[in-house]
């Protein structure tokens, strides 16, 4: 059974102008995918008019509620009590984002009702997805 939880987010892009613009995000969470989250911005918001959608682990969210995370593409981090700060790091440059820090935490409560935290691997059946990529590889 798949369960998908979506949440629209206000999403407040960092820039050079003294006023950040508000951004419509949405965070994305599905059990058939139990360790990963999306955030996903639609074409109207970014720069290549084009629907922008990044995948990163749901422990970097859960560990960004605390503490500055992630090393790679993704990195999270508080920003105060109310947000947090939202890195997103490609060749063609660097987005940064605060969301607030509530919205969060209702998402990652709705996940971790769904699929508690640590018990992610109880929801993979690694034998049916080997047996679905030989076929497709047949």
């Amino acid at each position: 059974m798949s369960t998908v939880i979506e949440q629209p987010v206000e999403a407040r892009l960092v820039a050079a102008a003294p006023r950040m613009p508000s951004i419509p995000a949405t965070l994305h969470y599905d059990r058939r995918d139990p360790f990963a989250v999306r955030m996903t911005f639609p074409a109207p918001a970014t720069l290549e008019g084009v629907e922008v959608c990044w995948t990163f682990a749901r422990d970097l969210f859960v560990d960004g509620m605390e503490e500055e995370a992630g090393h790679g593409d993704v990195r999270v981090r508080p920003y105060g009590y109310e947000r947090l700060v939202v890195e997103f790091h490609a060749p063609e440059g660097t987005a940064v984002v605060h969301v607030r820090s509530e919205d969060v935490r209702r998402f990652l409560d709705r996940t971790t009702e769904e699929v508690p935290l640590g018990h992610e691997h109880l929801q993979v059946d690694l034998d049916h997805d080997l047996a679905e990529l030989m076929r497709d590889a047949a």
